[in-house]
């Protein structure tokens, strides 16, 4: 397919971090872009007022006519698994012969001669990859970046560079830095020229059945790495690559990089980083977490094979800001902290959950849980028990299904009944403001994938109004 050929590109779930990402690119491309989601959310009325047409109901009589009347070869259609196998938008594409790619395969068109640097990984490619990006626009390297998530320094999950505009789209020349998303093998669609595997962790079985089939479908990724691979010390062994893995850690000495005098002050984390060319000084990072150190390391692995100086490299760490729904501060007071977090996997809750008692230690720890996916549920039930009982106080919703059915067993009482800790609860949404109002909570997490992050906004207006706190 020849994208310079296409006029109209039409999105099924346009909402989705990834899709909204492409969706703003094609748009700036000058394509007539539109689309279609489940719900609306803030970052589909940030499209519409870019904009792009969207609407919420499977209904192609809401499907621009200009897209019916140009002919298939003029269309392309972008669509997520999520959307199911009987939506009748997907279905008549199908029927009348448009093309019909996933998200990851119009990455891949568009990288496919680009120097593409891809972060694959369980957990960390978010927080890595925007990372990266930042280095890269502080060396003025003039990188484009297709994120999973929305960066607090440019607050958008897309960065255009300056000259793609007048190229009409990225070029050979062109600098992109892209998440390799192992959901559905995606990220075997694209071959970047330098990438990171930040870790393997079982995940998304519903899709690979088995962890070892999943560390297969890692392996032939790291060996459609056409240059350099950095890799986190600990999976050196899992990843079958063929060729030398550059190593980073945040406290292994055997790694190529590594962290060492790691100390936390006035909320931040200050260190050095050993480097095969010797020792990086005063390194300042703000986000809170040892596994954020972690992910820096590795953005400076690449920095670092990339030729940007150390001064850059220190520059951009400090500058850094984070990504939106990752450790985001919703309100910081010594009266009451709210942190909002992506966190939907064991292990990504281990790590949000201890880096707050790491920095609160003394204070009452409140989570709200909401678990993503019946399968997933099921598969890591014992592990979030695990995790959850890390904290003082634990409301957990129902769960989020997304592209799922119920599975008979599979709820979150079940999760409930598993945890150890005294104070625990399920919580519908109709009264989880209330709730937690009621709980009077010192530091509150809400954590979770689904559509948590529609309550962050109510939860924090009658937060701060309890706590009597101006903003």
């Amino acid at each position: 397919m020849e994208l310079d050929k296409i006029k109209y590109v039409y999105f099924l779930g346009i909402g989705g971090i990834g899709m909204s990402a492409l969706a703003r690119y094609f748009n700036a491309m000058g394509k007539s872009v539109s689309g279609y989601d489940k719900t609306p959310t803030a970052l589909t009325s940030e499209l519409i007022a870019e904009g792009i047409d969207i609407h919420f109901e499977d209904d192609m009589n809401l499907v621009k006519a200009e897209i019916k009347n140009a002919g298939a070869e003029r269309v392309m259609i972008v669509y997520t698994p999520a959307v199911p196998a009987n939506h009748s938008e997907l279905n008549y594409f199908r029927n009348n012969n448009y093309n019909i790619k996933k998200r990851a395969e119009v990455l891949g068109l568009i990288t496919k001669s680009t120097k593409t640097i891809g972060v694959a990984g369980t957990h960390g490619k978010t927080t890595t990859s925007s990372l990266i990006a930042h280095i890269l626009k502080v060396a003025n390297l003039d990188p484009s970046a297709f994120l999973g998530g929305i960066t607090q320094n440019y607050n958008t999950n897309l960065l255009l560079s300056k000259s793609l505009a007048s190229n009409g789209g990225v070029g050979e020349k062109s600098l992109v830095v892209v998440e390799a998303d192992e959901y559905d093998r995606s990220f075997l669609t694209l071959f970047p020229d330098m990438a990171v595997i930040t870790s393997v962790d079982a995940d998304h079985l519903d899709i690979y059945g088995d962890k070892k089939y999943m560390e297969e479908s890692y392996s032939l990724f790291a060996k459609q790495v056409r240059s350099k691979l950095v890799v986190k010390k600990s999976i050196e062994k899992t990843i079958d690559s063929g060729k030398q893995l550059v190593t980073y850690s945040v406290n292994d000495t055997t790694a190529n990089y590594y962290a060492q005098n790691v100390i936390i002050k006035h909320a931040a984390y200050h260190y050095e980083v050993v480097t095969p060319a010797g020792v990086f000084k005063n390194m300042t990072l703000g986000l809170p977490g040892l596994h954020n150190v972690e992910n820096s390391i590795a953005a400076v692995a690449i920095a670092c094979l990339m030729n940007i100086s150390e001064d850059n490299i220190r520059k951009a760490l400090q500058t850094f800001k984070g990504v939106r729904r990752r450790f985001d501060y919703q309100i910081k007071t010594d009266k009451l902290v709210f942190i909002d977090d992506y966190a939907h996997h064991p292990e990504e809750l281990k790590a949000c959950i201890n880096s707050v008692k790491e920095m609160y230690p003394s204070k009452k720890i409140t989570g709200i849980f909401q678990p993503h996916l019946y399968s997933r549920t099921r598969d890591f039930a014992d592990d979030f028990a695990k995790s959850l009982d890390l904290l003082d106080e634990c409301i957990l919703m129902e769960i989020y299904p997304a592209r799922e059915l119920p599975i008979e067993g599979v709820t979150s009482k079940m999760l409930l009944d598993k945890m150890k800790i005294n104070d625990k609860m399920i919580c519908q949404k109709n009264d989880l403001v209330d709730t937690v109002s009621n709980c009077h909570p010192e530091v509150l997490l809400t954590l979770g994938a689904g559509d948590i992050d529609t309550f962050v906004q109510p939860l924090k207006n009658r937060l701060l109004a309890q706590n009597k706190i101006s903003v």
